[in-house]
């Protein structure tokens, strides 16, 4: 898998990762640490790009899972608490990442891994960006 970060401009700053190869066991701690590092540096919102992943495991979900806990804010519309009523109500999502250019094999597993109901998947990276 790699990894090139570009930055975008919407509403806010975006950092947009580019994914190229599947996210698996051997490869999602190199996201993970790519998304903290990012962090560090000052990225709060975050798309991933996946136009060139094919296959995302259940390692994989867990580093989307990771990233979008290391970009909540103390924000209460984002606690834990906040998240859970509103995905119960079908009307959260994380505000600080996205994705986008999913293909279907890698969304039926999103779907069924329930990440679906928090994160947006857009079509495009456009609409993605513009989701901020």
């Amino acid at each position: 898998m790699e990894i090139r970060i570009l930055s975008a401009q919407g509403r806010v700053p975006i950092s947009v990762f580019h994914i190229s190869g599947d996210i698996d066991t051997n490869s999602y701690q190199a996201l993970e640490k790519q998304a903290e590092q990012a962090h560090t540096a000052g990225a709060l919102n975050i798309v991933l790009d996946l136009t060139e992943v094919g296959y995302v495991s259940s390692a994989g979900i867990r580093a989307f899972n990771h990233i979008y806990r290391l970009l909540q804010t103390g924000a209460p519309s984002e606690s834990d608490e906040a998240a859970r009523e509103g995905i119960r109500a079908g009307t959260f999502k994380s505000p600080h990442l996205k994705l986008a250019n999913v293909k279907q094999r890698v969304i039926d597993a999103l779907t069924v891994a329930g990440v679906d109901m928090f994160l947006e998947i857009h079509p495009d990276l456009a609409s993605a960006i513009e989701a901020f």
